[in-house]
């Protein structure tokens, strides 16, 4: 019937749950520190649905303290789940305000699951002639679907949604009625909510025993006709059987009323939805929100009005209008419906600069500040290999200039040259998002940015390092302004994007200088948050000056040997051949070995290498590192896999990556630093990685061979902190015995290794001396006996021993890392020796794994950030002690504790002691700072 009327049932915590998986990557955290992955992925879908469906009946069904029915029947039901996972429990209460808000009702029955809830008002539904929509990803509501009872599945995989009938669920499950999928349940049981099944049948065996006997019962009155041990154990467990497809049945009667009045899908609340999504940031679901139910009426309402002064646009001409200024001083004036303010709705003066006389007027008024923020506009992304198109201006809310620059790169050289005195202005201050971006493409023009820096975005990494840095998303956050998105001018990434060189000019500008008003905004409001923060001298000492060495080093860039690469690959290439007979040989027949899907039956089907082979949450066998590393000590087989597996990701990322990565413009490979990413401090190393090439095993180690000096005036030298993250733990928990330890310069693993096995230092053994090396450097990461004994040949019992020994020995180290735990339960954050915080939400979670895993981070991060802290303090010092001294030697790599330098050959009597003096004095412990420093003709021979 065209007319039927529509009911759409949600089931809550099957999309809750998917929600918060869908972001688990790459979680959604606001700026008070809440994940609100969950609620988002939630709100989404219901946003979705409404959109798409346009329900006449809708309602969101939740579980609530189980199915009682089914535990009596089967206590170890739903047994083994795991324990809701902390952003899912605290997502639901909002949620359920957003739902009320949204006047859908929630519908909720004390000892019954959402399942049963669905199922009971969905027959009911039919009975009264609508049509019913199960909205889950779900798989078991199959049983339910009918002429007029669907399952509405949302997209996975990036396909759309799927909407299940008879003959989808058919086709599916190859059934001949849908109500059969209850004994395929039955059958084959269910690992996520512990219903048994029947021993041995699996989803294909299952579907053959439907096919041939129609159910559970059929099956059972005929296992005459089954042969050997299937047989016998379908016999033995006829009962276990029978229970498992009563646990699959969803329930029909429910003691829920399909009261249609209450279920009329209504308006919501806009300004009490509104305020919710508001309050947890939810931006876009906002603006998808006020665009689905605002009204034609609310929408005029929130994007103008009469009464206020219209957005100033744009002057492209009447150079003289340059410096007048521009009607009240007032910025905001109005928002668009999503609540935002936006370029349409705010009063600004945006003003393109082109022609001689406008420049020198506005450089005249540049000279004049004390503050400017500034942002280039580029031909891309690598700006080290771009041309500069525009920069934009602004040192006042509301108001900036464009200066645009011709194709031509002789005509934008002296254009850009008017400009040297405001950017080698050391009395002003320059503003601007990620300057180490802006510096660098200016550097193409030999224009170099002196005075202060502010860069917005490092100042929001530490008052805020969980979240987001983008500049929209803070403007958004912090200033309730929506600035223009970039694909809005020159479309989305592919082959149709435009330049920006092909934006119309007054297009251009207002994109230009927008960026730089909010960025100019953003400061004044981030040097207060730094404040009470109490972040603003590391700010200043530290993250800022950091920017400028940063931009040198990555602008400096480092020599490769390609032809030495080329040779290493044909190497790994016989290596990885050699490897792939091996691993055949003994698996008895040819595979691919990179696919979990073929090597895992051949490890624990075939060769049988484990009684309980671990599975993934798909049903195939794991065959991930830390499952197989486990076997390999016992299995060659898994041995070579490891081996296979680490010499084909060292040839595809690093032996044949690397030479694409050489500039074309300079030869050289120019890595660009993440200061922003990491919460602990630590920076981070991309196009290419730097920081992660394997140096543990001999192939490794010959990737850092490529890395070469400048020529042959120069060699690699690279300076190491000696186990700086242990001597900051010793300093910070004040324990003397290992202070001394460092004091007297003995070798800690062997004094560790002494005192815990009470035998004079020198009777030390190789063995002990690894066990020590191992508990010192895992007590940093909160080592378990379990973790050790993995890692070592001690037994769980052996290993645990070993770790009370050490406590026992260094007892204010103990004492530290309770006290590390307690302040941070206290604070929510923990401090490295310079202030930098790492914020804790989940120190205090009722979920042990999850309270586990932060107070562990407790610990770690004040160490593992001071060593960071210190080694950036370092090279601050060096690169003003080089910059003085006019040193031709540079400062080229930052990798963890390891400083690298291309070093000229008649500077190295000089430089060797700077570079050892500022690293070892960077900042003053109770125990020395160590640094060994050597010299190569690469990388390798120098570290």
């Amino acid at each position: 019937m065209a007319d039927q009327k529509r009911l759409f049932l949600l089931d809550a915590y099957a999309l809750i749950f998917r929600g918060y998986y869908a972001f688990i990557k790459n979680p959604r955290i606001n700026s008070k520190g809440l994940d609100t992955s969950a609620i988002m992925g939630f709100t989404n879908s219901l946003m979705d649905v409404i959109k798409r469906e346009k329900p006449d009946y809708l309602a969101v069904c939740f579980d609530k303290g189980g199915s009682t029915d089914r535990v009596e029947a089967f206590e170890h039901y739903k047994a083994n789940r795991q324990e809701t996972p902390e952003a899912i429990r605290l997502a639901v209460p909002y949620i359920e305000k957003i739902l009320e808000a949204m006047n859908i009702p929630a519908i909720v029955k004390e000892g019954y699951e959402a399942d049963d809830i669905i199922g009971t008002l969905a027959k009911k539904a039919e009975k009264v002639g609508l049509q019913t929509y199960m909205v889950t990803p779900d798989k078991d509501f199959a049983q339910l679907v009918s002429d007029n009872i669907f399952m509405y599945r949302p997209p996975r995989m990036g396909n759309g949604y799927e909407k299940w009938g008879i003959e989808e669920v058919k086709a599916k499950f190859e059934v001949e009625d849908p109500l059969q999928v209850i004994d395929f349940l039955g059958m084959m049981g269910d690992s996520v909510d512990n219903i048994p099944g029947l021993p041995g049948v699996g989803e294909k065996t299952a579907k053959k025993f439907i096919a041939a006997y129609g159910s559970m019962e059929g099956l059972l009155a005929n296992t005459h006709e089954l042969k050997g041990k299937m047989k016998e154990k379908i016999e033995a467990n006829a009962e276990l059987g029978m229970l498992s497809k009563q646990l699959a049945t969803i329930m029909l009667d429910v003691p829920v009323e399909l009261e249609l009045d209450k279920l009329i899908f209504e308006q919501p609340n806009i300004e009490a939805t509104k305020e919710i999504f508001t309050d947890l940031e939810f931006r876009r679901l906002t603006e998808n929100f006020l665009k689905t139910f605002a009204s034609p009426e609310e929408n005029l309402a929130n994007t103008s009005s009469a009464e206020k002064p219209k957005a100033t646009k744009t002057s492209t001409s009447g150079q003289f209008d340059l410096f007048a200024t521009p009607g009240s001083g007032n910025t905001f004036e109005e928002t668009n419906i999503n609540g935002f303010k936006t370029i349409e709705n705010t009063n600004h003066f945006y003003q393109l600069v082109n022609s001689p006389l406008s420049r020198k007027l506005l450089l005249e008024k540049l000279l004049q500040q004390n503050s400017v923020c500034f942002d280039t506009e580029t031909t891309g992304l690598k700006a080290l290999e771009v041309e500069l198109i525009g920069i934009a201006f602004s040192w006042e809310i509301g108001k900036g200039y464009y200066v645009v620059f011709p194709e031509n790169q002789e005509e934008t050289k002296t254009i850009l040259e008017e400009f040297r005195p405001f950017f080698e202005a050391e009395n002003i201050e320059k503003i601007g998002h990620n300057l180490k971006y802006d510096i660098k493409v200016l550097s193409n023009y030999n224009m170099p940015v002196k005075g202060n820096l502010f860069d917005t975005m490092i100042a929001h990494y530490l008052i805020n390092p969980d979240m987001r840095h983008n500049m929209d998303v803070l403007s958004e956050t912090y200033l309730n302004y929506q600035p223009v998105s970039i694909t809005e001018l020159i479309g989305k990434k592919g082959k149709n994007q435009l330049s920006m060189r092909e934006v119309e000019l007054p297009k251009q500008t207002e994109y230009a200088v927008e960026d730089a008003d909010v960025t100019y905004q953003l400061k004044e409001h981030f040097s207060k948050e730094l404040e009470s923060g109490n972040v603003t001298k590391l700010f200043n000492e530290v993250e800022t000056p950091l920017v400028s060495v940063l931009s040198a080093m990555e602008i400096e860039g480092i020599n490769l040997d390609t032809d030495f690469l080329k040779s290493l690959s044909v190497e790994l290439t016989k290596d990885i051949q050699q490897l792939e007979q091996n691993i055949y040989q003994q698996a008895g027949e040819e595979f691919n070995i990179a696919s979990p899907k073929q090597l895992g039956p051949i490890l624990f089907d075939k060769l049988k290498l484990v009684d309980k082979p671990k599975k993934t949450k798909t049903g195939q066998y794991s065959t991930a590192e830390d499952v197989l590393s486990y076997l390999a000590k016992d299995h060659q087989i898994v041995s070579d896999i490891l081996e296979y597996r680490q010499y084909k990701k060292l040839q595809s990322t690093y032996v044949d990556a690397l030479p694409n990565e050489i500039n074309p413009k300079t030869g050289r490979v120019h890595t660009v630093y993440a200061q922003a990413v990491a919460a602990t401090g630590r920076l981070s190393s991309n196009n290419p990685n730097l920081q992660n090439i394997p140096i543990r095993t001999k192939r490794g180690q010959e990737v850092r061979k490529a890395f070469i000096p400048r020529n042959e005036n120069y060699v690699l030298l690279a300076a190491d902190y000696s186990q700086i993250e242990l001597r900051i733990i010793a300093a910070l928990s004040e324990e003397e015995t290992m202070i001394k330890a460092f004091q007297h310069g003995e070798d800690i693993h062997a004094s560790t290794a002494a005192k815990v096995f009470n035998v004079p230092i020198e009777e030390v053994t190789r063995e002990q001396r690894s066990n020590a090396k191992t508990v010192n450097f895992g007590i940093i990461y909160g080592v378990s006996a379990f973790g050790l004994s993995n890692q070592t040949d001690l037994t769980r019992s052996e290993a645990k021993e070993l770790i009370d020994t050490y406590y026992a020995t260094y007892p204010k180290l103990r004492s530290y890392i309770a006290e590390q735990v307690d302040f941070a339960r206290e604070h929510g954050y923990v401090e490295t020796i310079l202030g930098r915080r790492r914020y804790l939400k989940d120190i205090n979670s009722r979920n042990a794994i999850v309270r586990g895993a932060a107070e562990r981070n407790a610990v770690n991060a004040p160490i593992q950030g001071s060593a960071a802290d210190i080694i950036k303090l370092a090279m601050i010092n060096i690169y003003k002690r080089f910059e003085q001294e006019n040193f031709k030697s540079k400062m080229l790599l930052q990798v963890h504790d390891e400083l690298v330098f291309d070093a000229h050959k008649d500077e190295l009597d000089v430089i060797k002691p700077i570079i050892k003096q500022e690293m070892e004095n960077a900042f003053k412990m109770s125990v020395p700072l160590d640094v060994e420093i050597d010299t190569g003709a690469n990388w390798l021979e120098a570290h």
